[in-house]
């Protein structure tokens, strides 16, 4: 059985960019309820429910045909969410082997920042932008509903949450603010660790 993960840190920790009830509904609700669906959707099938969630989701086409879009909708929430609350922290400047990784991909920060909001702000309905490692490059992508890239054979470094529920409550229908204001709540560390870890 799959269980929600505590976070590292408090509703409140996000502030003003993204705001704690926000963040508690987003976490002990949405979160929760991808949860609770993923595990029914493979309760009995025995080898699944021995597997890493991640696995699942990377072998998607394994699934069995009769559950598979429950697990691609619910299993893909479960594990898209795991993912976006690890690389969430407020007043960290980027640094090391990803900064000069981004600055090479795409000649400055400051590009990053337009491809990365504009993959985010433009993609319609609900949805997800990453940040991703393709064979060694990087590379910035959108996947909609809960799909992931790791379904895909690519490695999450970075990603925002495009869902309205990730945001309406404090910027309602101005999803562009709300991507401009997440770029004050990314843990760089821990995408440079990501980055590190994957590039060995």
């Amino acid at each position: 059985m799959f269980e929600l993960p505590k976070l590292s840190y408090g509703y409140d920790a996000l502030e003003p960019y993204i705001d704690a009830k926000t963040m508690e509904i987003h976490h002990s609700k949405h979160h929760q309820a991808y949860t609770d669906k993923f595990n029914a959707a493979i309760k009995g099938h025995e080898k699944m429910e021995k597997m890493k969630a991640d696995d699942i989701i990377k072998n998607l086409n394994h699934v069995p045909e009769g559950i598979r879009t429950a697990v691609r909708n619910n299993g893909g929430g479960y594990v898209n969410h795991n993912f976006f609350w690890q690389v969430l922290k407020k007043d960290v400047q980027i640094s090391g082997d990803i900064k000069v990784a981004i600055n090479q991909k795409f000649d400055s920060f400051e590009k990053f920042k337009e491809e990365f909001a504009s993959a985010a702000s433009t993609h319609f309905g609900s949805g997800w932008a990453w940040l991703v490692l393709n064979k060694g490059k990087l590379e910035i992508m959108a996947t909609p509903n809960q799909d992931s890239p790791l379904t895909q054979g690519k490695t999450p470094l970075l990603t925002i949450d495009v869902w309205e529920h990730a945001y309406y409550l404090k910027y309602m229908n101005k999803r562009p603010a709300y991507v401009d204001a997440f770029f004050n709540v990314i843990n760089w560390d821990k995408v440079n660790e990501l980055y590190k870890n994957t590039k060995r």
